[in-house]
């Protein structure tokens, strides 16, 4: 039985490392998809939205009228005084109600109130409304910034899909490397031990073999590194995936569509960032409203009961510590009214408020300027960056084709003695970098075209060539 050269058993070795590993299968589609359902900042956005759902729904209520009710039932005495006294610092103090007698005594009863009240700020020059515009316009924020994580999300989880196809490939070049050092170490060291040729062309083919391990090996750890990036994007543990390969092994439609001059009013982040300077403004017409007064009717119905008959200032015998006696309502008041309260003070103390606003506001819009002068330069190289992969993309197989010429003559050449195992040796590595430069050059193509997706905000333009 031949025995298996330990440098082809080491290939082999790499090659199952890579292969045996459970793999996910997937496309771009569903890694977009997958993404989208799993990511937790889109899960924490959309939680967002829900929360400012609701504020809408309870700022809309705030016009809704003060309804109270309250019922109280109390034992104690009743015991009067003669004197001034005001709550001072929220204090407390009782409110039973009795004649002042000359002395102290402890005669305690029952008593109870029924009271329902209707409060209601009718009028507020517009303070409630404007209360509503804002929390409306945040919601209109909330959802843009939700469809703008999500739409840069895709772009992420794109360019980590395109990188780790990018990675795949320069792994599989790394591999078929090695395989030709491997042939050519063989080779050589076979002829070395027949005497046709130096010894020290053995040890040299040996160090290719070793540099040609070491470059599969870094590529394997590029691989991996990108499958960890795309896991980490599309939410789940999985570390290795085997991708869709023939869906980018044509050039997209798009990338021939020139548009620099696009309109990006329409593009997620743009609106994401125009929203902010809505509710800033939509702020500041708040703060405004806080100057003004607040028209407010009133409505009381109230019912007392007490166990302290009406001649009790003049017999102090005339109660009765009966509970049920106490309780029972026996005298019963209604009021109703219209007020107007006006804190002038509130004048002075908004005033800052709203000129702070105002600056915010300021600040808002000049980020959005940034952003948008951002974007349309990013629209502008891009449309370079496709002319730039085109051509490497163009001229990337000729490359291949002259390297691998190239590479097999001096493989004849060296096995007949007419060309030196540096000349050789210089034949594969230009071999390995010309496969290196279109595996590179493949993918770059459908990156440029993820950039013009971003910058024009439309990923449609990107995912539909799938």
């Amino acid at each position: 039985m031949p025995r298996i050269p330990l440098s082809t058993l080491l290939c082999c070795s790499f090659l199952c490392a890579n292969l045996t590993v459970d793999a996910q299968t997937l496309n771009m589609k569903e890694a977009i998809s997958t993404a989208i359902a799993n990511y937790g900042t889109i899960k924490a956005k959309t939680n967002y939205v829900n929360a400012s759902k609701q504020t809408v729904m309870q700022s809309k209520r705030e016009y809704l009228p003060n309804f109270t009710l309250s019922a109280q039932q109390d034992y104690g005495t009743v015991n009067g005084q003669t004197g001034p006294l005001a709550p001072f610092g929220g204090a407390l103090n009782v409110s039973s109600s009795g004649p002042t007698l000359a002395s102290q005594n402890w005669n305690a009863g029952f008593g109870a109130l029924y009271l329902s009240n209707i409060n209601w700020d009718f009028f507020t020059f517009g303070r409630i409304k404007e209360r509503i515009k804002v929390s409306k316009v945040t919601l209109t924020r909330d959802e843009n910034d939700l469809s703008q994580e999500i739409f840069q999300h895709e772009i992420r989880v794109s360019a980590a899909y395109l990188n780790l196809l990018a990675a795949q490939r320069l792994t599989k070049s790394q591999q078929r490397n090695l395989e030709r050092a491997i042939v050519f170490k063989d080779n050589a060291v076979a002829r070395a031990k027949n005497g046709l040729i130096a010894g020290v062309d053995s040890a040299l083919a040996n160090a290719q073999v070793s540099s040609a391990k070491i470059l599969l090996t870094n590529a394997i750890d590029l691989q991996q590194e990108q499958a960890n990036r795309l896991g980490v994007l599309l939410g789940i543990t999985a570390t290795e995936f085997t991708l869709d390969t023939a869906s980018i092994n044509h050039v997209p439609h798009a990338i021939l569509m020139a548009d620099t001059n696009a309109n990006l009013a329409q593009h997620p982040v743009l609106k994401y960032y125009r929203n902010r300077v809505d509710v800033s403004n939509e702020q500041t017409n708040y703060y405004k409203r806080l100057m003004y007064p607040t028209f407010s009717f009133i409505g009381v119905f109230q019912g007392r009961g007490s166990g302290f008959s009406s001649n009790y200032g003049n017999d102090q015998g005339a109660y009765s510590s009966n509970y049920g006696d106490g309780i029972n309502p026996t005298r019963a008041n209604y009021l109703f009214g219209v007020g107007l309260v006006w804190n002038l003070s509130s004048i002075l103390k908004t005033s800052p408020q709203v000129r702070a606003q105002r600056f915010t506001t300021y600040g808002l819009e000049n980020e959005y300027q940034v952003i948008d002068q951002q974007l349309h330069s990013q629209l502008a190289l891009s449309e370079t960056k496709i002319k730039n992969a085109m051509d490497n993309y163009m001229e990337a197989p000729e490359q291949v084709k002259a390297a691998a010429q190239a590479y097999l003559q001096k493989s004849v050449q060296y096995k007949n003695g007419l060309a030196t195992l540096v000349d050789l040796t210089q034949a594969l590595f230009v071999l390995n970098r010309a496969e290196t430069d279109r595996d590179i050059a493949y993918t770059n193509v459908w990156q440029a075209l993820l950039i013009k997706s971003a910058a024009m905000g439309d990923y449609n333009i990107f995912i539909n060539e799938f």
